[in-house]
């Protein structure tokens, strides 16, 4: 797990700290309901992709975006797609998946729900089929854990995070093997400008993508299979990151549990308070994309640093502890553990303002001590680079210290022209020096920074979290959703009843059937 050793740690009230927690699953809870009793497009997806669906047409409409629409206008996603398309397959309508999805789409096929013995062969063919990408995943877990132990993880926490996105996959490769040669100990490929709001995932290698590459399976084995090189190369496994978020969340965790990428970015809230996804969608999806990332040994990134750049970073603190304990409840309940909870925070307050720097501290710090196991995610600054780049490389090392200070595990890399322009690799190359120099230098201070038991720090951490605890109450009395509605975090106002894929949401019927859902349920506590 990446955390420094001995980690500096506040003195919390268990008793208010338990509290938070007791109002974070309370507050959760009515939106697992809700995600248990309803289904979406893309978890149906993720299904037909377990099961080996895979492919495009000649105009890159995915196969699987094909049948799931197929289906549902046939027979309806109330029970599923899996009792229709295996029912499909057992009545001769095709010969496979592929040729049922080809034959769908150009109309020639009729979907039903079938009943008694028909359905019984119809959901026991399809757990069959399922299975077999359940256990795809399954050995990718395996053979991560068997090149960790072969090949070593980073001795230094922490792990050092490092952002590559031409737009070109095969560009991509070369600068992450450098990165990874220049120190990077994670890989993440940003995503094209826009893909979260594709109801589809691309298919195949690409090479054109705005401000990202576009996430896809081929990209994602191909750069796997670039890291593993350099992995063997450099004596340590490089880790991959990627995004599971937007509206195809399961199908992109799917494609990440089958070809073995490490990390997901993966919030609960992003997508609904940023993307302006409809909030039913967003739960229903990420419960079944964490559920994979359980089973696939995955390491969730969240994204609460995203607040803090539309929200002020002092005002907003608690909102940031808040989101923090229902990421934490929602993880655990699809069956994440702690060493999954790459939980996000970010070091933006003002510079300009006092003890600014202390303050960043104390967040830090009460980030750390609630969740003591959980390999947290320190993000740069970004909202106060102004453009001087001397004066954000000094901010860059301040935001370091403050990882190394506070124990955090996962350190993403700040440049001095972040947010202003889009860094040159010789800017890379400069913050890949800060980083190395600072961590170096001051790794070992989590053994002696302890912050007196009255002062500045403690006392800031205890308010922000009796702040969080004061707003969750809040949000238990008026409901999560209600809270997303009304702007409590980032400022922005996400009504239920609106987003982008509310159209794709499906309530379940009785009889329902997901063997997706079934085999990773059984397998939640691997």
């Amino acid at each position: 797990m990446p955390r420094s050793s001995a980690p500096t740690t506040l003195r919390l009230d268990p008793v208010v700290v338990r509290k938070a927690r007791s109002l974070a699953r309370r507050a959760g809870a009515p939106v697992v309901k809700l995600a248990r009793t309803h289904t979406t497009v893309s978890v149906e997806r993720a299904t037909l992709r377990l099961a080996g669906l895979a492919g495009a047409d000649v105009e890159r409409v995915p196969w699987v975006n094909h049948l799931v629409d197929a289906v549902r206008a046939g027979a309806g996603l109330e029970h599923g797609v899996a009792l229709p398309v295996w029912d499909a397959l057992l009545r001769g309508e095709a010969d496979d998946l592929l040729t049922l999805a080809q034959k769908a789409a150009a109309g020639s096929v009729t979907f039903r729900v079938p009943e008694g013995r028909d359905a019984v062969r119809a959901a026991k063919a399809a757990r069959a089929s399922v299975s077999t990408g359940i256990r795809r995943v399954d050995a990718s877990r395996t053979t991560r854990e068997r090149l960790v132990k072969r090949l070593g993880d980073p001795a230094q926490r922490p792990w050092i995070y490092l952002i590559v996105a031409t737009g070109d996959i095969y560009e991509d490769i070369p600068q992450a093997q450098n990165a990874a040669r220049e120190g990077a100990d994670v890989i993440a490929v940003i995503r094209s400008t826009g893909q979260s709001l594709l109801d589809y995932v691309p298919e195949g290698a690409t090479r054109e993508g705005y401000a990202g590459t576009y996430a896809t399976q081929e990209n994602f084995r191909l750069m796997r299979a670039a890291l593993d090189d350099v992995s063997k190369e450099l004596g340590r496994y490089v880790r991959l990151t990627n995004y599971a978020s937007g509206l195809c969340m399961p199908e992109i965790a799917a494609l990440a549990g089958l070809e073995r990428l490490d990390m997901m970015l993966n919030d609960s809230m992003y997508g609904i308070l940023f993307r302006d996804i409809n909030p039913v969608r967003t739960f229903v999806d990420q419960r079944f994309s964490r559920q994979v990332h359980a089973r696939a040994g995955i390491i969730i990134n969240t994204g609460e640093d995203n607040y803090l750049t539309t929200a002020d970073a002092v005002d907003a603190a608690h909102t940031v502890t808040v989101s923090q304990l229902l990421n934490e409840y929602f993880a655990k309940e699809a069956g994440l553990q702690d060493w999954q909870l790459g939980l996000g925070h970010a070091f933006e307050i003002n510079p300009e303002l006092p003890d600014s720097f202390r303050l960043e501290l104390a967040h830090a710090l009460l980030a750390r001590t609630l969740f003591p196991d959980a390999p947290l995610k320190w993000m740069p600054p970004t909202k106060h680079m102004t453009g001087d780049v001397f004066r954000g490389y000094l901010l860059d090392g301040f935001f370091n210290l403050a990882g190394a200070m506070t124990g955090q595990g996962i350190l993403l890399v700040g440049m001095m022209t972040e947010a202003v322009v889009t860094p040159w690799l010789s800017d890379r190359d400069l913050a890949l020096q800060n980083v190395r120099y600072v961590l170096n230098a001051a790794s070992g201070l989590t053994e002696d920074f302890r912050p007196p038991p009255d002062g500045f720090i403690q006392t800031r951490a205890r308010q922000v979290l009796s702040e969080a605890v004061d707003l969750l109450e809040r949000v238990v009395d008026d409901t999560l959703l209600e809270a997303i509605a009304d702007g409590t975090f980032g400022l922005m106002k996400r009504p239920a009843t609106a987003g982008k894929g509310l159209d794709g949401v499906v309530k379940r019927a009785a009889g329902y059937l997901n063997p997706a859902v079934d085999l990773l349920e059984e397998g939640a506590t691997r």
